[in-house]
């Protein structure tokens, strides 16, 4: 999605010029890309599994072929600049890049850098970064900056309700066991705090979500929606997952957030939500402590003047122009 904002901000700009989307194959960007009306070719490539070390088995036959098609895209396209939107699917076309001499950007969403962004970061002559602190962990010499992860467009700046009226709780399409457990705990709690709760649960909680709503209105429990602007324009605090996709989600709003980040994934988002924190946005309730009391307790702690200073510190973080400013950076590294 970030890739493709920049896609559609780079052909509302410059209709005349010409953009090609490099993806994995299987990928959700077989349906995205062409359904965006943008072109698309794609690569047979997968990622490095650190939490099973026996799927990688696979990867020495898997990563030559998938450079081989990286060099014949390139070859065949001759783009005058490649962005690379981190993580795995971006390595073939950037690494062909480099080969034949094409210059390119990378854009790094975590605060800790990914393979991918480690392995390229030298050879880049910018790396677009999302939260502070990924500048500190690339090499001395790599030129960054601060751009913000590109969002979908409908992510309006609002000034939240405050003390908040409506909460909303987000584990991501897939949902979040820990938070969603959380949520039904104290659900009743959370219903006379607030005039409404909209709950994000996932598609792993929608049989609860269905069961739950039918028996406390206020409570708006969905297994999923392709419009997390809609529910961001109501919200007044978030509870959520600390991947950058939200968290750029809710800046862009300017809305206060209590941040539980994952542990999965090298606990990439640990630092995410430190970064949040250091930026006054956010509160941060480690994964295995948060319950549905310790909710009510972070709740309790956010007293109105906290929650405005909240609100401006996410609101200075926010990036909602992102697309843009990754797309300058492309201009004038092209130019």
């Amino acid at each position: 999605m970030p890739a493709l904002a920049v896609a559609q901000a780079f052909r509302a700009e410059h209709p005349e010029g010409q953009i090609l989307m490099v993806g994995k194959a299987g990928g959700p960007e077989e349906r995205l890309v062409p359904a965006a009306g943008l072109a698309l070719e794609t690569v047979p490539i997968r990622g490095l599994d650190r939490d099973a070390a026996w799927k990688n088995l696979a990867l020495p036959a898997v990563v030559p072929m998938a450079m081989r098609r990286g060099l014949r895209i390139l070859d065949s396209f001759h783009p005058d600049v490649v962005l690379g939107m981190g993580g795995y699917a971006m390595a073939p076309a950037v690494w062909a890049a480099r080969r034949r001499h094409v210059p390119y950007v990378l854009h790094e969403k975590d605060v800790r850098p990914g393979l991918a962004t480690r392995l390229f970061a030298a050879g880049a002559t910018v790396v677009c970064t999302t939260l502070p602190g990924t500048e500190s962990r690339l090499p001395a010499r790599v030129r960054t900056e601060l751009t913000g992860i590109p969002l979908r467009a409908g992510f309006a700046r609002r000034t939240p309700v405050i003390p908040p009226r409506v909460l909303l709780v987000t584990g991501g399409s897939q949902g979040a066991r820990r938070l969603n457990q959380a949520v039904w705990e104290v659900l009743p709690e959370l219903l006379q705090r607030f005039d409404s709760v909209i709950h994000l649960a996932g598609r792993q909680g929608a049989a609860e979500v269905e069961r739950v709503v039918a028996e406390l209105p206020g409570y708006r429990g969905l297994a999923f929606t392709d419009d997390m602007a809609a529910l961001m324009a109501e919200a007044d605090l978030v509870v959520s997952r600390a991947g950058v996709g939200t968290i750029g989600e809710v800046s862009a709003v300017g809305l206060p957030m209590i941040l539980v980040p994952g542990t999965f994934g090298g606990a990439h988002q640990e630092l995410n939500a430190q970064a949040v924190m250091a930026a006054g946005a956010a509160a941060s309730v480690p994964d295995a402590e948060f319950t549905g009391r310790r909710l009510l307790a972070e709740l309790d702690g956010l007293d109105a003047e906290r929650l405005r200073a909240m609100s401006a510190a996410s609101s200075a973080l926010g990036r909602p122009d992102a697309d843009r400013r990754v797309l300058r950076v492309v201009e004038q590294v092209a130019s």
